[in-house]
């Protein structure tokens, strides 16, 4: 997956980005709080949709059944909760920390607009349809923002900011482990995989970096 997310990152995004980058680049970026905030806004929605959905796995009652093998996605949930609970990647209660912190400062924290409740909407039917591509932007949402996300909430903090650095690009531990470990358990996940289904997902890389670039672009709006 790292390899086809590589041909879809910009150099801006990722030094071993290759897609040409379009509209202004990062360091001609003019963003707004106003904007930063709906960014973190959607972020938010999107983390915390893919958060309770591993959460929900635990519980088979949120199904209203208790017979564990009375879906192919339902099984598949029991796999998300056994590998990616508790990864040390979670962002969802960062954020809520950032979020109060503007609040804190003044600034009105806006509800979620429509390409973040789109994504989170989508990941939510995959969760329950189409598990191989649920996990395709599970990959790319958490490495993405590890990789050229932790780089653009940098340049936008010295723009508007002061250079403070939100708890959205903070993680316990070292980072490069975390995401190693979480690497280690989707290529176990995917094993079993036909060819077939892992095709699907890594097809389903170019539809995630379309979401989340509409999510982005809410910096400069």
């Amino acid at each position: 997956m790292r390899f086809v997310a590589m041909k879809l990152h910009t150099k801006d995004q990722a030094k071993e980005g290759e897609k040409e980058p379009q509209g202004q680049p990062l360091a001609r970026w003019e963003p707004s709080v106003e904007g930063y905030l709906r960014f973190l806004v959607d972020s938010k929605l999107v983390y915390d949709t893919l958060e309770r959905i591993v959460d929900k796995a635990a519980f088979p009652e949120y199904f209203g059944t208790t017979d564990f093998s009375c879906t192919y996605a339902m099984l598949w949930l029991f796999v998300l909760d056994a590998e990616f609970k508790n990864t040390g990647l979670e962002r969802s209660e960062r954020l809520a920390k950032d979020l109060e912190w503007f609040k804190e400062q003044g600034h009105a924290i806006p509800e979620p607009s429509s390409p973040g409740i789109t994504y989170a909407q989508y990941v939510e039917e995959l969760s329950e349809n189409d598990p191989p591509a649920f996990i395709c932007h599970f990959y790319n949402t958490y490495f993405a923002h590890s990789a050229g996300g932790r780089m653009i909430g940098r340049k936008v903090a010295e723009k508007i900011l002061n250079g403070k650095e939100l708890e959205f690009y903070k993680w316990e531990g070292e980072l490069s482990q975390l995401l190693q470990n979480v690497r280690d358990k989707l290529n176990r996940v995917a094993e079993n995989w036909s060819r077939e289904e892992k095709d699907h997902c890594l097809e389903e890389t170019e539809k995630s970096f379309k979401f989340s670039g509409e999510i982005l672009r809410l910096v400069l709006s």
